[in-house]
């Protein structure tokens, strides 16, 4: 059962996956998806205009502010949050629909609005930060983009340092993304730990060195 009383025969479970912008966790998230039978990608909506190929309803829900703050006063969102100016919120349709028919939602969202699912849903929520191997590596991905300014590569480094620091406090599992596939696996293994759990079952030991106080992120957090 989930912890606002909805019925839940079979265990859904709402896998949140956050990181520092250049992190690879929307990547993540997409293949976890694509491998998983029952997972889908839960749409965030957004009052921020599109960017590069960014297409509606898949990316994200592109929404005017009045829009957006209409669905705020109905209740529709299972959390939201303003982020460098834009409002951002994850519907509560994809919430109800992994626990009503024991699926998979993958949220890519942030550490503040995976916090509020966690609060909202703690039975429910599997909640895993994501971040490169240190935060050298993180500049390396920043530059190569060659998208952002100094100023702007110096404002995510900072930011990724909080967002970390965050994380490793609020989140359960922590899992670093050095080589893709090897992330990835890590990710399907906490995920079926969990249901595991669910069910009864011990979790698994490839999950186990996932916890958050099993990994060392000293490189992170002095």
């Amino acid at each position: 059962m989930s912890s606002e009383g909805t019925a839940a025969a079979q265990s859904g479970q709402l896998l949140v996956i956050s990181a520092p912008s250049g992190a690879g966790k929307t990547t993540l998230a997409r293949l976890f998806v694509e491998r998983t039978p029952d997972a889908f990608f839960s749409v965030s909506a957004t009052t921020r205009a599109p960017r590069g190929r960014e297409q509606d309803g898949v990316d994200y829900r592109f929404l005017e502010p009045s829009r957006f703050r209409q669905l705020v006063a109905d209740g529709a969102f299972a959390e939201w949050a303003e982020v460098h100016g834009h409002l951002y919120g994850t519907p509560l349709d994809g919430v109800w629909e992994a626990l009503r028919k024991g699926r998979v939602a993958v949220f890519d969202i942030d550490v503040q609005g995976g916090s509020q699912l966690k609060r909202r849903w703690p039975e429910d929520t599997v909640a895993v930060l994501v971040v490169p191997p240190t935060p050298r590596e993180l500049e390396r991905r920043l530059r190569q983009r060659s998208t952002d300014s100094e100023e702007a590569i110096a404002g995510r480094l900072a930011a990724a340092r909080a967002e970390v620091a965050l994380g490793a406090r609020l989140y359960d599992y922590v899992v670093v993304n050095d080589a893709l596939e090897v992330a990835l696996a890590s990710l399907v293994a906490i995920s079926e730990a969990e249901r595991g759990r669910r069910a009864g079952r011990p979790v698994g030991s490839e999950a186990a060195r996932s916890r958050r106080d099993q990994v060392d992120l000293s490189a992170w957090i002095p």
